[in-house]
């Protein structure tokens, strides 16, 4: 009598459906990342890095108005640039990608190192410093490496062109009328807060 008295108790208590689900507690907005080759690294960053792309590393410039090369490529006959400007920024571009792969190699192989040594339990204070101590160099250098080329375009572009490349690219008038190229519209207009 009494395992049937807990049993109907059981059963008012907790529905039928819920005694058949699996509770393997709250997804965290890490959960599929444990799957990758390079957890502190997605796919789309290690190829972003391998092709010496900007990584939105040099924010700092192209936020407040100063040009970066492979932008500048992208818009150079709205702007427009002349075939001298075209041509050194072309090289700009070049001496950038030149840099930035070798060292996006190196931040890249340092992610790798911090994770193997967690992945293998061999850290420790001074060991965990040294790790980090490499991929932050490597960080800060890929940084230079980008935020230096964009200074380096305001040498040779006149007020106007300057100007017409952030509007073009969003960042001057009203930024819902001017959509820089590549953004999705949609996640753009939502973005800037312009619906």
């Amino acid at each position: 009598m009494k395992l049937s008295t807990l049993l109907l108790a059981l059963s008012i208590c907790v529905p039928l459906s819920a005694l058949g689900q699996h509770n393997h507690g709250p997804q965290t907005p890490y959960a599929g990342m444990q799957n990758r080759a390079v957890k502190s690294l997605s796919d789309d960053d290690i190829k972003e890095l391998r092709r010496g792309g900007g990584w939105g590393l040099a924010l700092a410039a192209e936020l407040n108005g100063i040009a970066g090369p492979a932008h500048l490529l992208e818009l150079k006959d709205q702007i427009p640039l002349t075939d001298d400007q075209v041509a050194k920024t072309q090289a700009l571009l070049n001496d950038m990608r030149k840099a930035a792969i070798p060292t996006g190699e190196r931040l890249i192989a340092a992610e790798t190192a911090l994770e193997t040594a967690f992945a293998k339990g061999a850290i420790n204070e001074a060991s965990l410093r040294g790790l980090l101590a490499e991929s932050e160099s490597a960080r800060t250098e890929l940084r230079f490496i980008h935020l230096s080329q964009h200074f380096k375009t305001v040498q040779y572009l006149k007020p106007e062109q300057i100007k017409r490349y952030n509007i073009l690219r969003g960042y001057a008038e009203d930024p819902c009328k001017n959509i820089p190229v590549g953004h999705n519209p949609e996640m753009y207009r939502r973005h800037m807060g312009c619906d």
